[in-house]
C-alpha cells in the first residue's frame, strides 16, 4: 500500500520535527504548524487549508492504530516549492492502515500532490507531499 513520492527532500532543506501525544486533542498543534510552514512557502489560502485537512486525516488514520501512550512524530521538510509532512506513530500488533481504495486515502490523494504510507508491524508512517501551485 505504498505510493512513491516523486521527490524526497535533500540534506540541507529546512526540517522541523514536532512530537505530540497520540491524542486527538493535540492535532490542532500539527494543523497550526502545517499552516504556518505552508504560509512561509507562499501557498495559496486554499492550498494551506487542503494541506491542514490532509494532515488531520493522516493523523486520524494513525491514531486509530496507535499504541496506548504513543506519540505522533511529525517531520516537516521545507523546500523552495514544496512541503513534505511525514507523521509516524508506534502501532498495536497487527495494525493495518486503510486500503488505498478507502475514502480516507481518496481524501489524502485529492488534497496533496502525493501520499504514501508504510507500516512495519511496530510503527506506521504516512508521508504527504504538496507542491506549491505556480502563479
Amino acid at each position: 500500500m505504498t505510493q512513491l513520492i516523486d521527490t524526497e527532500p535533500v540534506v540541507g532543506d529546512d526540517v522541523v520535527l514536532l512530537t505530540v501525544p497520540a491524542d486527538g486533542g493535540y492535532l490542532s498543534v500539527l494543523r497550526t504548524a502545517t499552516a504556518g510552514l505552508a504560509a512561509r512557502l507562499h501557498f495559496a489560502l486554499d492550498e494551506i487549508e487542503d494541506l491542514r485537512i490532509a494532515v488531520d486525516e493522516a493523523c486520524a488514520m494513525l491514531l486509530a492504530i496507535a499504541t496506548r501512550g504513543a506519540e505522533l512524530e511529525c517531520r516537516f521538510a521545507v523546500t523552495d516549492d514544496a512541503l513534505t509532512v511525514e507523521v509516524t506513530v508506534a502501532t498495536v500488533r497487527g495494525a493495518r492502515l486503510p486500503s488505498e481504495s478507502s475514502f480516507a486515502w481518496k481524501v489524502l490523494t485529492a488534497l496533496t500532490t502525493s501520499a504514501a504510507a508504510e507500516a512495519n508491524g511496530r510503527q506506521a508512517t504516512i508521508r504527504l507531499l504538496t507542491r506549491r501551485t505556480e502563479f
